[in-house]
């Protein structure tokens, strides 16, 4: 949260924001603001893992729109005949920014384009946690073995604009009241419900645990200094004079 708000106590001490946010102690090598950027670091992590011989795998994300882009594809086929221990995970949502996926988009499913990498490619309700959860373990396991990449396309939807200035006009009010009515942890608590898994009381508990720790999260924040005028050279892969 500090890292949201710029503050010095941020993972990447206020200079990466949400669109460079990484925390390497965690596994998380760094986001980016290139559009299909993280295939080829996905390849390189997962080559790390390969050649150190570690049962680490590398889990790339990416959107409907960056599936469109050159670097993905070239990752994916590099992958494969490395036999990488990677997964790509395609979140599409409908929409590259604005643009819906069947504009942008030749194929009817883009997990079909795993064919081209003599991969496996499966296409799941991205809504769904135990058939993500159930799918993902599959490709772990599979990547561990030696066995190489996964392609998976989450299928799902968004409430909001691709951006805090975008109204979503290109919705219809339709459209908007079929994607509310699915909404994911709603389906969650239901299913938990139906079997037992879960009580009203648990699921209440750890809702209250969540709230106390994002209101602590966004006090701390708030309250944290930003950075000084000296920390710009700091941190830094290259500086000019």
């Amino acid at each position: 949260m500090a890292e949201l708000y710029g503050k010095a106590p941020g993972a990447c001490k206020g200079k990466g924001g949400s669109m460079h946010i990484a925390d390497v102690t965690r596994g998380m090598l760094g986001a980016n603001g290139i559009v299909g950027a993280g295939g080829p670091l996905a390849c390189g992590s997962a080559l790390t893992a390969k050649v150190k011989g570690t049962d680490q795998v590398t889990v790339c994300f990416f959107g409907d729109g960056a599936a469109e882009q050159g670097t993905m594809h070239e990752s994916m086929n590099l992958a494969s005949i490395w036999k990488l221990p990677v997964i790509f995970v395609c979140e599409n949502n409908g929409y590259a920014q604005t643009t819906p996926s069947h504009y942008h988009c030749a194929a009817h499913d883009i997990a079909d384009r795993a064919t081209a990498y003599n991969m496996p490619g499966f296409v799941i309700d991205g809504t769904d946690l135990f058939a993500v959860f159930e799918a993902a373990g599959e490709a772990v396991a599979r990547a561990r073995r030696g066995e190489g990449p996964t392609l998976m396309e989450c299928k799902a939807f968004r409430y909001y604009g691709h951006f805090q200035g975008d109204n979503m006009s290109y919705f219809t009010e339709e459209e908007r009241a079929k994607n509310r009515a699915r909404d994911p942890i709603d389906g969650f608590r239901k299913r938990v419900l139906e079997r037992n898994l879960m009580s009203e009381q648990e699921m209440a508990e750890i809702d209250a645990r969540v709230k106390k720790a994002v209101d602590e999260a966004v006090q701390f924040a708030e309250e944290a200094p930003y950075p000084t005028a000296e920390d710009v050279l700091t941190d830094v892969y290259v500086s000019y004079p």
